[in-house]
This record gives structure tokens, C-alpha cells and sequence, in this order.
């Protein structure tokens, strides 16, 4: 009885900390939980940042190169731009700056929390153009803006404490009864918190690469075409439920539908 009353004491603490952790995500306003500084967090990437640049080769293609730092530098300028005009610039003021094209197949890119960038050759022939680009680019920068490595390590801490606290509630249970309640909590975690947090993640991110792309001058409609590429280009997908990113179709139509208005609002913002 005594480790029940102190597991779920502790779960009650976990609770107060995710009421009292809640911040906002810049220009969408949606409500997340990050109890872990920024200075935190970039410093971690920054030095995984170091590691990873000297386990990997930069690309030699100077055409691409310059074309991955002259899009990244446009995005950007746009975003640092607006958020001072709409009295935000403490969103990146911590941010070091960094664009780099590296060898590699992988159809893929990435910005970590502080503003480094990283896109490889791979993916390279399904930008096709600046505004492919600006398409993958603003999309891995947005989730660093919107902070998103912060949420998920946020999650993760609340989500490893209440494991701990729940195998100290039910220690004096049944085996069987235990097994039942950590499966129950396990699965919840996975299908239940984790993975559609992850879909909320990509969807805020598209919305908010369309934004900062459309701010840096590039036509948000080629997020339809390269997506369609992706789409294309792309293999068997597990289930939408299952998945920690939304299907490519689901993906299309939401940016179809978010484009008219993000041009209305922001196309004009000088």
C-alpha cells in the first residue's frame, strides 16, 4: 500500500509539472509541454552537431551546395524578419546558423534545435529546383521553431518517470495484474500519445514551411509537386494510424487546402 500511495504521488507530481510546463508554438498558438530550456537542448545539438559533421563527408557538388546555403540563408532572413516585426525575436536569438549539403543516398534533411541544417545528395534530384528545396527546407526548419525536439524530449522524461512510477505503485500486485497494467500503459504510450503527437508535429511543420518559404519569396505550390514526387518516389508505407507521418495523399490535401490562405496572409507582409 505504502509504494502504491508513493507511485501514484508521484504520477500526481508528473501531472503539476505538465500543467505548469505548458508553452506556445510560435504563429500556430497550439499548446505543448516543454519543461527543458532552450539553452539545453541547443547546446546537446550543438555537440552532436560536431559528431556528426566529422563522421560525414560534405558533398562536392558546389552547385548544390551553394544552392542549399542560398535557400537556407533566404529562409532564414524571413523568418528572423518577421518574428522581429511581430515582436518574437527571442524565438531565434540563440540560433547559430548552418547550411550544409552532405554525401549520402538518403532521401532525407533535418534541422536541429539552433538552426542546423542539414540536407543530403540524396534527396537533392526530388527538390529539382530553389523551390523544391525551400519545400524540405522550411519544413526541417519549422520544427525546430516550433521546437518540437523540446516537446518530444519533454514527452520522453514524463514518459520514462511514469514508467518508473507505476512499476513502484504496483509492486505488491500480482505478477499477472502487473503484467496487464504496464502492457496497458505501454500500449497507450505508443499508439495513444507518442505517434499522433508525431503527426501533429509533421502537420505543424508543413503549415509552417509554407509559411516561412512563402515569406522568403518562393511559390507555395510547389509543396504539392514535390510531395507528389515523394509520393511517387516512395515505397510501401505502413497504415496512417501506425505511422508517425501522415500519408503523402492526407499530406497533399492539407497543404492544398492551407495554401489559399497562407498566400492571403502572408504573400504581402513586407
Amino acid at each position: 500500500m505504502k509504494n502504491f500511495k508513493y507511485g501514484l504521488i508521484v504520477l500526481l507530481l508528473l501531472l503539476i509539472l505538465m500543467l505548469f510546463s505548458c508553452a506556445t508554438v510560435p504563429v500556430t498558438s497550439r499548446s505543448q509541454i516543454n519543461f527543458i530550456p532552450d539553452s539545453t537542448v541547443i547546446s546537446m545539438s550543438l555537440q552532436e552537431y560536431d559528431k556528426f559533421l566529422k563522421n560525414h563527408e560534405l558533398s562536392k557538388n558546389q552547385k548544390q551546395t551553394k544552392m542549399v546555403k542560398r535557400v537556407g540563408r533566404k529562409i532564414r532572413y524571413a523568418v528572423e524578419r518577421y518574428f522581429n516585426k511581430q515582436n518574437m525575436a527571442d524565438q531565434t536569438k540563440n540560433y547559430v546558423w548552418e547550411f550544409n549539403l552532405v554525401k549520402g543516398k538518403e532521401k532525407n534533411a533535418w534541422c536541429m534545435p539552433g538552426g542546423k541544417v542539414v540536407v543530403y545528395e540524396g534527396i537533392m534530384p526530388l527538390a529539382q529546383n530553389d523551390e523544391g528545396l525551400a519545400v524540405i527546407m522550411g519544413h526541417e526548419i519549422a520544427h525546430a521553431i516550433a521546437k518540437h525536439g523540446n516537446e518530444r524530449m519533454s514527452q520522453g522524461l514524463l514518459i520514462q518517470a511514469g514508467s518508473a512510477a507505476l512499476n513502484v505503485a504496483t509492486q505488491k500486485q500480482s505478477s499477472f495484474k502487473k503484467r496487464i497494467f504496464m502492457n496497458v500503459f505501454g500500449v497507450g504510450t505508443q499508439l495513444g500519445f507518442m505517434l499522433p503527437y508525431s503527426r501533429i508535429h509533421e502537420k505543424e511543420a508543413d503549415y509552417l514551411g509554407l509559411i516561412f518559404m512563402t515569406l522568403a519569396g518562393y511559390d507555395p505550390h510547389e509543396a504539392t509537386a514535390f510531395w507528389k514526387r515523394m509520393n511517387k518516389d516512395g515505397g510501401p508505407r505502413p497504415p496512417e494510424f501506425l505511422s508517425t507521418h501522415p500519408t503523402p495523399e492526407t499530406r497533399i490535401k492539407e497543404i492544398e487546402k492551407a495554401i489559399p490562405q497562407i498566400l492571403n496572409q502572408y504573400l504581402k507582409l513586407p
